[in-house]
Order: structure tokens, then C-alpha cells, then sequence
């Protein structure tokens, strides 16, 4: 049986940011402002759909952006992301030249004013999988591992081909499956949002509570009843901050959204190429060009 086309469903902001600290603030337009986080942003992208061509190329990109934090999140635990230095001034104005980039590209941009990417990004993944697709999530983000299925992956770029990571990769690298993701980040924590986990408590321990118990909720029940097995400094830990890890689990936890299934679409390499050249970033627009004229 022929195996579907996936649809790509790209983190913008995590592909912004990555691109602005790792190339250099000298990749500029016409008018001297940097364009750098731009150009590693569609390379990125371009990377992805020249792995798979011609037979696996995806059948669209769904290019996601949202909130830099949910509110709601914020709410629930005032110290999510307030460890994070504030947008650089460059990078700000190069964030708003993404979506047009990246749409004149063909691709579909999708963005939600009260969530964040990833949630942008799990809900596509769902809608995808309900309708007997494949879907690949390029993220470095750790969080996304649970939205991973048998129908959807996380594609990590590295040097050669993409890795993709699936059910059986979650588990090798968390020791649980991605169904539990938040409860292992509630536990463990998430340095990189500021979600500080339970204290004392690690991977290795959060995943052995897991797979011992199964939910937060039920690690939880078991602390309390001073189950067999459980060690009194862990129990005392769980019970201690027990509101608390409820909380992180909620704050951890990807929302949906209303979203529609994209159609297939092809990426517009020469109107892309048109909008490489008016930033100025002339590589681009000549490797946009050559791909527009490549046979299929």
C-alpha cells in the first residue's frame, strides 16, 4: 500500500530564533537590516522538502506561529517563561517578515493570537491523523513529543538526512509514551519554559513513577497512600507540592484548536524566489530559481 505524502508542520518561532543565534547578523537586505533568521528559516524548510524529493516530498507545509506564552499559562504559573531575555529588536522586525516569506512560498501560514505555536502545531498534527495521514512536526521542541502517534513524528534536523522520532524513539529516549509527556514534564520539569518539576525528582525517577503508576494523577494517589515501592523522600516530595504539579501538568499540556485539514500544495519556488531577491538575499533567490526549473 502506497504510503501518504506528509504534511510538514514547521515551528516558525523555534526556526526563527535558531537561524537569528546561529548565522551571522551580517546576512543583510538592501537596506542594510539583517535577514539572517529569514534565510535560515526557509533553508531549513527547503532542507526538509529537497530530503524527500521527488517521491517523498510533502504534500504541503503548514508554517506555525502564536503567543511567545499563553496567558492562560502565565496565570496558572506566573515563573512560565519569565527566565527568557526579551525578543532582540533584529529579530522582532524579521519576525514579522516571516509570514509573508513564508506564504509567497506557497506554504500555509497558521498562527493563533492567544496560543502558542506548539498547541498551533499539535492541531494540525490531530486533524492530520484523523484523516489517515502522516504528519512531521520540525521542532527542537521536547514538549511536541506528545503529539507523536503512529501517524505523526517529530523530524529533528541534523547533519545528513532529517531523524525522525516516533512512538518507540519517545520511549528509548523518555522511558514512557508520548501520552505522558506532561506528566513526565511536570515531574522532571522543563528548564527551557521554567517549569521547575518536583524536587529531587529527575528523568530517570519520573519515568520510573510512570511506568510504576501510570498518570500524575495516579503517582499522585500513590504518594499519598504511601504506596509500597515508593520512597519516602519521593512520597513526601509528591505530597508536599501536589497542587503544584497539577499545575505544571495543565500548564504543559498542548491545547487544540479549530483548524482545517490543508490541502496538497506545492511550494512556489519562483514567487518565492521574487520576494528572496527583494530582501536582498540573492543565494536564495538563485537556489529557489533552480528549484523552480528543476524537473519533478
Amino acid at each position: 500500500m502506497r504510503v501518504p505524502a506528509p504534511l510538514l508542520i514547521a515551528d516558525v518561532p523555534w526556526l526563527l530564533y535558531r537561524s537569528y543565534f546561529a548565522l551571522p547578523k551580517s546576512i543583510v537586505d538592501t537596506q542594510g537590516r539583517p535577514v539572517n533568521a529569514l534565510l535560515g528559516t526557509v533553508n531549513a524548510l527547503l532542507s526538509m522538502i529537497d530530503a524527500r524529493l521527488p517521491a517523498r516530498r510533502p504534500r504541503g507545509v503548514v508554517a506555525c506561529m502564536g503567543a511567545e506564552e499563553a496567558a492562560y499559562r502565565v496565570a496558572l504559573y506566573p515563573g512560565y517563561h519569565a527566565h527568557r531575555d526579551p525578543m532582540p529588536v533584529e529579530l522582532r522586525a524579521q519576525w514579522v517578515q516571516a509570514p509573508g516569506l513564508l506564504e509567497g512560498l506557497g506554504w500555509t501560514v497558521a498562527t493563533s493570537s492567544y496560543l502558542e505555536a506548539d498547541d498551533v502545531m499539535f492541531s494540525y498534527a490531530r486533524v492530520e491523523q484523523e484523516s489517515n495521514g502522516r504528519g512531521l512536526l520540525l521542532t527542537g521542541d521536547r514538549d511536541l513529543f506528545a503529539a507523536v502517534s503512529e501517524r505523526v513524528a517529530v523530524v529533528e534536523l541534523q547533519k545528513g538526512e532529517p531523524v525522525e522520532v516516533g512512538p518507540a524513539e519517545v520511549l528509548e529516549r523518555y522511558g514512557i509514551a508520548p501520552e505522558l509527556v506532561a506528566d513526565f514534564i511536570a515531574l522532571r520539569g522543563d528548564p527551557s519554559d521554567g517549569l521547575p518539576g518536583a524536587p529531587g525528582i529527575g528523568a530517570k525517577t519520573a519515568a520510573e513513577l510512570l511506568r510504576s503508576y501510570g498518570s500524575l494523577e495516579h503517582v499522585l494517589e500513590a504518594a499519598g497512600e504511601e504506596a509500597a515501592g515508593m520512597r519516602p523522600r519521593t512520597a513526601a516530595a509528591l505530597r508536599e507540592n501536589e497542587e503544584l504539579l497539577r499545575t505544571f501538568k495543565r500548564v504543559a499540556t498542548l491545547q487544540r484548536i479549530d483548524v482545517e485539514r490543508p490541502p496538497d500544495r506545492e511550494t512556489d519556488f519562483a514567487g518565492g524566489a521574487l520576494l528572496a531577491a527583494e530582501l536582498g538575499m540573492r543565494g536564495l533567490a538563485e537556489r529557489l530559481q533552480k528549484l523552480a526549473g528543476a524537473p519533478d
